[in-house]
């Protein structure tokens, strides 16, 4: 608890500085939060609270935006609260870092935003799967259940709902009665998550609401008192003078690091419940209503599931088929043959497709049933209906035959993974397993917090726990045996890891083998501290000289000692802040220095107030990154012309990346300073990477860069892998990117090996970034072949005069990519761009009808014509010489 009372000292400052009054700063035990989403219930909430005979007060959601509210509580309690802001959630996450207990009940979160459901899902290690149709009893799991489960809370019925575990650390205290025993209340050290709407007339008794809330506290060690009855009316936790406070924005993590990490276990391992393909959250309030938005929501993203399995479905029927391209000639050719002797010949050697058909017009039909249900409020059903149709599409996504097309497939090759291999000779079977699933690109983790993975001349100390070999020499020559490519993903300004200390059995807070021998190196906070407390790393100064000349002259020994084909910048940022709470990074002695020269002022006496100056200190920060991206573009292509430089990005909004970590890759994209934008677009669902990656692949600035979204496999089914990545390959992007082997599982290895896999170890489709005029030419020309699938099968609908054009537009865009991709010239370039600005502009005339029809697929094919523009765009830019000041030629 000495986090704690930390905690309450600094509570007591800021209550002394706003003149608050002193009793504010006396810890209450328990804080009840109030919102619209249990307003309605809150008198019959109330009567419960009282009769726990615990004292508690009462604080309004929007007060939960300053953690300055929450720092005199002990426990907070969230009562069937379904809407949650960032703001919330980042107050509570840093509440919850210096020690906060918590406890939830229902359908925590489920209608706030993706991004906020993903992070809440991480902070309770848990999240609401569905409601039950029929009240059911509590149970315990097992003799071994947790002693704080009060037998009294186990006898009455309940309306509750099914409460999924989500993280290794969460345990299932209570289950339902019902078959297979679905969770009904899941615990971490620091959550309980009640899996009914407590203080909801109907749900459950009031006495046990009542008893299993006093348990929950007494987990705690909150005691209630027998027979005491609160006031009628209780306090409130905060006053208002403190609500004008600017709220927090979510508190972001690295999202590559877990914090399931140990000295014996140096890499996150996923849970067994990981490779279950569970339901995921389904919306409902507190009285079970689907509201319109809801209904809305619910039925596109069904919609869009059926689009991207009808999508991948037909890729896998043009791909596997006989048909060729779209050509007049190939038309005609169709004269005389029958539909059902063309169906027959392209589906002859393939029976399981049936199934995916069949199971897509089952979940149509489910769709409607759902929006009829809704029609006739009964909301049960409308959720089973819709539960059972995803479920539907999932088990018979088509992932058993080739579909995949040139693109970049990537994998980040992660160092607790490298650790476990000795030699070389154990790094085979990898490098072997992932040539056979398709893989085309391995980000090789080559430097991590100022470690290499190599013995170098330039850092002081290779990784101890690799030393006696080098895997990346090991690695390089793997990968190239199997017609892969490595690049060396390093960690550039975060220069030290206080969870990577304790593999090494090093102290806490020892700063790394670069910083304790150059401690003026390091960046501080505005408080003095060197290590971020959220995310435990230390930062190299970015304005520091020796530091940039230090960082170029590792990258240089590795781009001129190890035949590499490309280099990742990751940590190529400063560390998260929020300067509206006094929350920022930058201080080291170089910076304060320069800025200081400049300005006349040290930036450590600039605040946000000061709009000016402040932004003045922002935008120094941003030209250090900047600048030493592009002196790292220039040293390196000077040395090796054919290098790959890559950057792992938030994807978080321009504007908010720069104020809090200072990361403005869009510059370094429009000056070609990198190859590949790689944003670390993480989402739980698919949806959530909708909403994170189309933003950025949609962006016409960029439209010059190859953008490959990632997709993180921790926590994610199986199948909802399998499904982002066909997410991605239905909007215009050139690839994707995974993170990370180590949770790469058997059955994600077989499904790559059939969709995605060569038949040879050695792949020979051709990679974007090294020949963009071939991929676009090899991209159309699948898209041709889906086409002409449909046009054999009858199963597309255009106007016949719309058809003739379409066909002849098609044969002449053909023509020019292919000239351009066996001669590439600055002639057939513009020629290939006009025909393909032709064409793109006359298709969604062409595709009315068949859009009327079938839209999703109409919009996948005018993204997939987007990629291929972005592939021209790269190629006039890098592979051109008339276009290139260095005739890059890659």
């Amino acid at each position: 608890m000495k986090k704690w009372v930390v905690g309450t000292a600094i509570a007591a400052t800021i209550n002394t500085l706003l003149g608050l009054p002193g009793a504010l700063a006396q810890t209450v035990n328990l804080g009840v939060v109030k919102s619209p989403d249990n307003q309605a219930d809150w008198s019959d909430i109330t009567s419960r609270l009282q009769s726990t005979g615990v004292d508690y007060c009462v604080i309004d959601l929007s007060q939960v935006a300053q953690l300055s509210n929450l720092e005199n509580t002990q426990v907070l309690f969230l009562p069937n609260i379904e809407r949650l802001e960032p703001e919330h959630l980042a107050t509570v996450q840093e509440w919850m870092r210096q020690g906060g207990r918590i406890i939830v009940s229902g359908p925590a979160g489920i209608l706030s935003q993706p991004e906020v459901r993903n992070r809440l899902r991480s902070l309770l290690g848990a999240y609401w799967g569905f409601g039950l149709s029929t009240p059911s009893r509590l149970e315990r799991l097992s003799v071994s259940s947790p002693r704080w489960i009060p037998n009294a809370g186990l006898v009455e019925q309940l309306q509750g709902g099914v409460v999924i575990p989500a993280s290794l650390e969460a345990q299932t205290a209570a289950v339902w009665n019902q078959p297979e025993n679905p969770p009904a209340v899941v615990t971490t050290d620091q959550s309980i998550f009640l899996g009914w709407r407590w203080g909801v007339e109907g749900e459950a008794a009031a006495q046990t609401d009542v008893v299993w809330l006093q348990a929950a506290l007494s987990r705690y060690n909150i005691t209630p008192t027998p027979g005491k009855m609160p006031n009628s009316s209780p306090p409130n936790c905060v006053k208002s003078q403190s609500l004008a406070a600017t709220p927090v924005p979510v508190i972001s993590r690295d999202p590559k690091r877990q914090d399931n990490l140990s000295a014996s276990n140096p890499t996150p391992v996923p849970s067994e419940g990981d490779r279950l393909v569970l339901p995921a959250q389904t919306p409902g309030n507190n009285r079970g209503i689907l509201t319109p938005n809801e209904v809305t929501a619910m039925s596109r993203e069904l919609e869009h599931l059926m689009g991207r399995v009808e999508s991948t479905l037909l890729t896998a029927n043009a791909h596997n088929s006989e048909v060729g391209l779209l050509t007049q000639e190939s038309i005609e050719s169709l004269e005389g043959v029958s539909v059902k002797e063309a169906e027959h010949e392209t589906q002859r050697n393939y029976q399981p497709n049936r199934t995916t058909v069949s199971a897509l017009a089952q979940a149509r039909i489910g769709l409607q049933n759902f929006l009829g249900a809704v029609e006739q409020q009964d909301y049960t059903a409308a959720r089973q209906q819709w539960i059972n149709a995803r479920r539907l599409l999932w088990d018979n996504y088509p992932i058993a035959r080739q579909l995949a097309q040139p693109e970049i497939r990537a994998i980040w090759l992660d160092r607790g993974t490298i650790v476990k291999a000795k030699t070389k000779q154990d790094l085979v079977k990898l490098f072997d397993q992932l040539a056979k699933a398709g893989f085309n690109t391995v980000f090789f983790e080559t430097v991590n917090a100022s470690y290499p993975i190599y013995p170098s001349q330039v850092a002081p100390e290779q990784n101890p726990l690799v030393r006696g070999w080098d895997p990346l020499e090991a690695a390089v020559d793997l990968a190239h045996e199997r017609g892969m490519e490595l690049h060396a993903w390093v960690w550039i300004f975060a220069a030290a890891n206080q969870r990577h200390n304790a593999l090494l059995n090093q102290p806490p807070d020892y700063p790394g083998p670069v910083l304790s021998a150059h401690p003026d190196w390091a960046i501080f906070d505005k408080r003095g501290r060197l290590f971020d407390p959220n995310t435990r790393k230390a930062f190299f100064d970015p304005a520091n000289p020796e530091v940039r000349d230090y960082l170029m002259a590792l990258l240089e020994e590795i781009a001129n000692r190890y035949d590499v084909d490309g280099i990742q910048l990751d940590y190529i940022r400063y560390p998260f802040q929020d300067p509206r709470v006094n929350q920022t990074y930058g201080y080291g002695v170089a910076a304060r220095q320069q800025f200081k020269e400049w300005t006349g002022v040290d930036p450590i006496e600039v605040y946000p107030s000061s709009r000016q100056l402040w932004q003045q200190w922002t935008d120094f920060r941003i030209r250090q990154v900047d600048s030493f991206v592009a002196s790292v573009s220039a040293r390196l292509r000077e040395q090796r012309p054919d290098l790959i430089l890559s950057a792992a990005v938030f994807a978080l909004p321009l504007g908010e990346r720069q104020q809090r970590l200072q990361q403005n890759w869009e510059e370094w994209a429009l000056q070609g300073y990198i190859d590949l934008v790689v944003p670390m677009t993480y989402a739980l669902d698919t949806e959530g990477l909708h909403s994170l990656a189309q933003p950025l692949l949609t962006e016409s600035t960029l439209n010059e860069a190859l953008l490959i979204p990632g997709i993180r496999l921790l926590n994610l089914p199986d199948v909802v892998a399998v499904d982002q990545i066909q997410l991605l390959r239905d909007l215009p992007a050139g690839g994707y990117a995974v993170f990370a082997v180590e949770n790469l599982n058997d059955n994600l290895h077989r499904i790559f090996q059939q969709t995605q896999g060569q038949p040879e170890s050695t792949s020979t489709d051709p990679i974007p970034y090294r020949q963009p005029f071939p991929v676009a030419m090899t991209r159309f020309a699948a898209l041709q072949r889906e086409w002409n699938f449909l046009v054999t099968n009858e199963q597309i609908a255009i106007h016949q005069d719309a058809f003739t054009e379409w066909v002849a537009q098609t044969e002449k865009l053909n023509q020019a990519l292919n000239q351009l991709a066996m001669e590439p010239s600055q002639q057939h370039w513009q020629n290939a761009k006009a025909a393909l600005a032709a064409f793109r502009s006359q298709f969604p005339q062409w595709m009315q009808q068949q859009g009327m029809r079938h839209p999703y697929q109409v919009q996948v094919w005018d993204n997939r014509l987007a990629t291929i523009e972005r592939l021209l765009n790269y190629g006039g830019r890098t592979t051109l010489p008339e276009n290139s000041s260095d005739a890059i030629k890659r």
